[in-house]
Order: C-alpha cells, then sequence, then structure tokens
C-alpha cells in the first residue's frame, strides 16, 4: 500500500481568517511555555487526561503506542509512521487517533530558540457514544472521493485541519489548569465540547466508527484489547476472530483498515514497546524481558528489536536513559 502522508490544506477552514488562528497559535505557545517551562511531558493536576510536550532540540525516532488522543502541535512539526502509512502534521493541523496504534513518531523541526510544543488529550470513547446516542450530533459530511487511497479513510489515525473554534477549546483547557477549583464544573463542559467539535469535524468518521454500537470498527477495537492484555501469549488469528464473532477473511481486512498492519504485526509491536518499557522501567536484562512478552528466543528477541527501534536492546535503553522523558501523541 503507498505511504499516506497528509495532504497540504490551507491552515484555516473556510470562513476563518488566518490571521486570527495564527494570532491565538501564538498566543497558545507563549501560555504554553508557562507551563512546559523546560523539556519533557508536563502534567496538569487539574486535567489528568491532558499533557504538555516541549522539546528544544530534535531527538530521533520514538516507538510508542498512542492511545485514543487528539494532539495538538502548537509549534514545530512531527511525522508519525503508523504501520505502512505516514503522517506529516504542524500547527496548522490537528491529529485524531481512535484505537490503541503502535506508531514510530519523529519530531521534525525544535530549536532553543522555537522550541516543538505540542498538547495531547486522551479521548474518551463512551463520551464519544453519549454524543452519537443523544441523537443532537449531525452527520459527518460526505468525504471525497480518494482513489487508490480510499482505504486510507477507515484508519483509525488521521489528521485534519486546526479550526479556530477547536484551538480556543484547548485554550480554555489551560484556563482550567490555572484556576483548578473550577475544573470540576468548568472541565467537563470544555472536554465534552472538543469530543463534540472533533465528531462534526472533517475527522469524525474515525471516531464513529469505533463508538457505534455493534459497528466491525467496535469489534475490532475489542480485539485490540485482548491483544493488549495477552500480548505475551501465542497468537492463534481464527480463535481472536471467532471471540470477537467475526469471520476470519473479514477480521483481517477490517484490522490492517484500521490499523495498517496485520494482527501478528501488531501483536510484535505491542511485545517489543512492553518489553522496551520493562527494561527501561523494572531495570531487567534482554533475555528476562524477551520472555516475559512472549519470545521463545533471546536471539531472535534482539534481532527484531534491533530493526525496531534502532539499537540493540542494551545500547537502546542506555541512550533512553539519557535522553528527556518523551510520550507518544504529544
Amino acid at each position: 500500500m503507498p505511504a499516506m502522508t497528509a495532504p497540504t490544506l490551507p491552515s484555516a477552514p473556510a470562513g476563518t481568517p488566518a490571521p486570527a488562528l495564527d494570532t491565538a497559535r501564538a498566543a497558545l505557545a507563549a501560555r504554553l511555555l508557562g507551563h512546559a517551562p523546560a523539556e519533557g511531558v508536563h502534567t496538569l493536576p487539574a486535567l489528568p487526561s491532558l499533557i504538555c510536550y516541549r522539546a528544544d532540540q530534535l531527538q530521533g525516532s520514538v516507538c510508542a503506542v498512542y492511545e485514543p488522543c487528539v494532539a495538538l502541535i502548537v509549534q514545530g512539526s512531527k511525522r508519525v509512521v503508523l504501520g505502512s502509512d505516514t503522517l506529516v502534521y504542524d500547527s496548522t493541523r490537528y491529529l485524531v487517533t481512535s484505537l490503541d496504534l503502535p506508531t514510530v513518531a519523529t519530531i521534525l523541526e525544535a530549536s532553543p530558540a522555537r522550541p516543538y510544543l505540542a498538547m495531547a488529550l486522551k479521548l474518551d470513547l463512551r463520551e464519544v457514544a453519549t454524543l452519537l446516542l443523544s441523537g443532537t450530533v449531525p452527520p459527518v459530511p460526505p468525504t471525497p472521493h480518494l482513489g487508490p487511497h480510499a482505504a486510507d479513510e477507515h484508519r483509525a489515525m488521521g489528521t485534519g485541519a486546526l479550526s479556530l473554534p477547536l484551538l480556543q477549546a484547548f485554550d480554555r483547557l489551560l484556563d482550567i489548569a490555572e484556576q483548578p477549583a473550577h475544573a470540576p464544573v468548568l472541565a467537563p463542559l470544555v472536554l465534552r465540547e472538543i469530543h463534540y467539535r472533533l465528531l462534526v469535524g472533517e475527522q469524525g468518521h474515525r471516531l464513529r466508527q469505533i463508538a457505534a454500537v455493534g459497528s466491525q470498527g467496535q469489534q475490532i477495537a475489542r480485539a485490540i484489547d485482548w491483544l493488549k492484555r495477552h500480548y505475551a501469549e501465542p497468537l492463534r488469528v481464527e480463535e481472536l476472530a471467532r471471540e470477537v464473532r467475526m469471520a476470519v477473511s473479514t477480521f483481517h481486512h477490517q484490522f490492517k483498515a484500521l490499523t495498517a498492519m496485520s494482527p501478528l504485526q501488531y501483536q510484535k509491536q505491542i511485545r517489543l514497546t512492553e518489553a522496551r518499557r520493562l527494561m527501561l522501567m523494572d531495570d531487567l536484562d534482554a533475555a528476562t524481558a524477551a520472555y516475559r512478552v512472549g519470545y521463545e528466543s533471546p536471539s531472535q528477541f534482539s534481532r527484531e528489536y534491533s530493526r525496531h527501534f534502532g539499537a540493540p536492546p542494551a545500547r537502546d535503553i542506555s541512550q533512553l536513559r539519557r535522553a528527556p522523558p518523551q510520550t507518544a501523541g504529544a
């Protein structure tokens, strides 16, 4: 399948003057520097589902699992590789993910004079389902015919042109973070607005196909949940398809349509990412981590780890411990 790169679109949807977006972005960047005074991940106690991220220099690629989220780059740009697809986005676009997806992400622009600044909000798929069931969400506008890239519209990850209302909603989240006493009342309102704006936006179909009760997207979401919980066990695709009540051929097709990879490829990436976490956080050696995540051969694990992360386990972990903390989604 050809790589999917985010198309070049105007920085603002029709009807929004570009200078208004530029002004709002600059103001948000200035505020974000206050919440992220140094490189790395910054959490906001009043908003546990929101993280801020700053990088003052290019840091290489990061292999991690994106949880369902919406990510805004306030300054800089980033490349995200999902299976066979590549998406590039910057401060004119947002990225939305509706499933847990193993990715390789690379910041493309960052410097001490102009740091990379981003915000990522974990999405609540129950909120998405509640909004859809309320009957108050208008239908998504039909997407243009994409020819050979039509299958890409089924991906659980995509980018869309950033609108001023969505940007302003994120700005209001920072208002709440600075006035935490009001968070219990105001945060749910702003979070609901963000979910709503995503649903009615150009990428809303990516959320709807997962949240719709009884949909094939929801069945694949159940399969991914099973894979996350049982990644160390041998994978029998026929049994997993039966578990989520899908024909094997349909399951294969829908799984790849949503994730850009096969179930076996997905399991391998989850295993490698978890092994990396075990070595980094629990100080396990490579062989122990390999067995823990389901590998029977440490040498095979080392080969696949090196191909995926670009360095043997010991060297990769040593490099990670010297680097600023990073996170998926931001």
